[in-house]
């Protein structure tokens, strides 16, 4: 079948860049050779035009399955029937100096576990989103494509035929025999080669790299093997030569099916430095949460003229991520336009402050001290939000509306001025604390006079609309709020309606808003947020101290957000009214919630405190 569910897949990489590969054998996403360069599978985009990579049994098979070699992400794909098992190893082999033997490629073998079966691999690339034409060449070991832009070299160790848009190969396995197949960008004139015992070390080492790094997660409470899950995906999604982290893998995958809510998200936002911070530190992750660092520091010694930060950036640091639609593209089940780039860059979100300096302060407390020079930089930032925080803005959802004084925007900005405070207080550092004091003083009796609806009874979603917003749930975490003020209390009740009655859930599982009450300048349906899920686990969770029913509650919610994750453990953005994955898949965002909602809740039912801002 055309275009399988977005949850069918399971993710690979090399930290440079991620493959999804489908139920069905297919790699159907691959950009090379890194996140943000143009696609050379991209089937997942256009059934028929944007290329893919797949090897499948050629007769029925009554079942196929997905698993990860254990604690890796190393992945095993199972089809089975009558006459045999077969299983498809990918890998990307990762932990590799740059010129290392094997660096870049992408490995897929092939075994027969039992009995005998006739396999059937296609490799038809579609180079720069399918803009772009190659040739095809077939060599003694494999065959090279080849495009203006790009070379790739695929090695076989099984004979290959010519197809019209690339190669093809037939063969049949017995028990115990394998087949194998790698691509990768070709750096030499020669054509590409596959020696099975340099794969066997490639493969080998890939799984001691990850088994090895996962060993470092110091997390061992319950719902374990997810959190394991979500930090092997998120280190899946780190750019390794500057620590970034991209939101997801993928672009486009739309958040309506036929819908126009279609982005790209191979990018690093900054707002979510803070969760990103908190979550690689809560389990033991220093050294990512360091490199992080590193890429949001880099960031700060950029910043544009006015003193302000781009509130997304590339994966090298680049600030012009101009938005273009390919509308040579079918798109995800017709789900148009198809775009690259992403045009928020340039908006005005004021929030990215708090969580920067939330990040920092996190940083700073729970791994190594910030230096000046750094310091100066965040003094910086400070002022500038003490000159800025009254301007309306785009808010956390990048509405595409008119812009708003977004009740988030401004409790981030309190956030920012208030890690300032507590990051001069805590090294002695030189501050402007006067100024510092009387702006967060004054953002906080805004938000508390101008950000609540005593008619709903709860905090809305800006000055001059009443309408709810799942982002208020982030008050209590970052001790805005008390978990049990009766203004957050309220809250959580007017949240936990659902959507037809006013609220924002939908079966334990919650919208960011309700777009018929939102003008977003967008349109259209999606699905509920898995982030602002877990966030509501959270709040109900630091609730749950003095009120033990939100603490079963939130478990509840928990569990069964839980049970909306795919076969491997992996989340979209989205999720759909049939409990379908929407957008881009998998999503930083939801996995970095997953582990601080599991973290908090797995502390509060062993009675254990939480931590501290101070």
């Amino acid at each position: 079948m055309p275009y399988l569910p977005i949850q069918d897949h399971g993710l690979i990489g090399n930290l440079h860049t991620a493959a999804l590969v489908g139920l069905d054998g297919t790699i159907d996403w691959l950009c090379l050779p890194h996140f943000d360069a143009p696609s050379v599978f991209a089937a997942l985009l256009d059934d028929e035009h944007g290329g893919r990579f797949q090897i499948r049994p050629v007769h029925n098979h009554t079942a196929a399955r997905q698993l990860y070699w254990p604690d890796t992400n190393v992945l095993v794909t199972r089809f089975m029937s009558e006459a045999g098992v077969a299983e498809v190893i990918d890998y990307m082999p990762a932990g590799l100096a740059p010129d290392a033997p094997g660096f870049g490629q992408l490995i897929r073998r092939v075994e027969v576990v039992r009995g005998r079966m006739p396999m059937e691999m296609t490799c038809t690339p579609a180079f720069d989103y399918a803009r772009a034409p190659h040739t095809t060449e077939l060599t003694r070991h494999g065959a090279v494509f080849r495009s203006d832009a790009l070379v790739l070299g695929l090695a076989a160790s099984v004979p290959l035929d010519r197809t019209r848009h690339g190669v093809r190969a037939r063969f049949t396995l017995r028990q115990g025999e394998c087949a194998r197949f790698a691509l990768q960008p070709l750096r030499a004139a020669e054509g590409p080669r596959l020696d099975a015992d340099q794969e066997r070390t490639l493969f080998d080492h890939t799984v001691r790299f990850w088994q090895s790094w996962l060993a470092r997660c110091t997390y061992d409470g319950r719902w374990r093997e997810h959190v394991h899950r979500s930090a092997l995906t998120l280190k899946l999604l780190t750019f390794e030569p500057t620590g970034a982290i991209v939101a997801a893998p993928t672009c486009s995958l739309p958040e309506h099916i036929g819908g126009a809510r279609n982005w790209d998200y191979r990018y690093t936002w900054i707002r979510d430095a803070a969760f990103t911070v908190y979550a690689l530190l809560r389990i033991g992750l220093t050294d990512e949460a360091t490199a992080f660092i590193d890429f949001l520091q880099a960031r700060c010694r950029d910043r544009h003229d006015d003193g302000s930060l781009q509130i997304v950036y590339g994966i090298h640091g680049d600030r012009d991520l101009a938005e273009t639609t390919l509308d040579h593209l079918a798109g995800y089940r017709g789900s148009t336009p198809v775009r690259i780039g992403n045009g928020a860059f340039d908006q005005l979100q004021l929030d990215i402050y708090g969580e920067l300096m939330d990040a920092v302060y996190l940083y700073n407390k729970y791994c190594q001290p910030i230096g000046y020079d750094f310091w100066t930089q965040l003094h910086e930032l400070v002022d500038w939000v003490c000159d800025h925080w009254e301007e309306p803005d785009a808010g956390i959802w990048e509405v595409r509306g008119p812009r708003r004084h977004f009740v988030y925007s401004k409790l981030m900005c309190w956030v920012a001025v208030d890690r300032g405070l507590r990051l001069a207080r805590k090294r002695s550092f030189p501050a402007d604390r006067e100024r510092w004091l009387r702006v967060r003083d004054a953002i906080y009796r805004r938000v508390m006079t101008e950000g609540w609806s005593a008619e709903r009874r709860a905090f809305k979603m800006a000055f001059d609309l009443d309408a709810l917003d799942a982002a208020t749930l982030i008050m209590p975490l970052v001790f805005f709020t008390s978990p049990t003020d009766p203004r957050m209390l309220h809250t959580l009740e007017a949240l936990r309606a659902p959507l037809e009655e006013g609220g924002l859930l939908s079966d334990h599982l919650v919208h960011r808003y309700n777009p018929a009450a939102v003008d977003d300048g967008l349109g259209g349906q999606e699905g509920t947020f898995n982030m602002c899920t877990f966030w509501l686990v959270e709040a109900l969770t630091r609730a749950g101290r003095t009120h033990p029913a939100f603490l079963h509650e939130a478990r509840l919610m928990f569990e069964k957000m839980l049970g909306y994750a795919n076969h491997l453990g992996l989340f979209a953005e989205e999720t759909g009214p049939c409990g379908e994955a929407l957008g881009n898949f998998p999503q930083a965002f939801t996995h970095l919630s997953l582990i601080s909602a599991a973290y908090n809740l797995d502390r509060a039912l062993d009675g254990k405190p939480f931590g501290k801002v101070g």
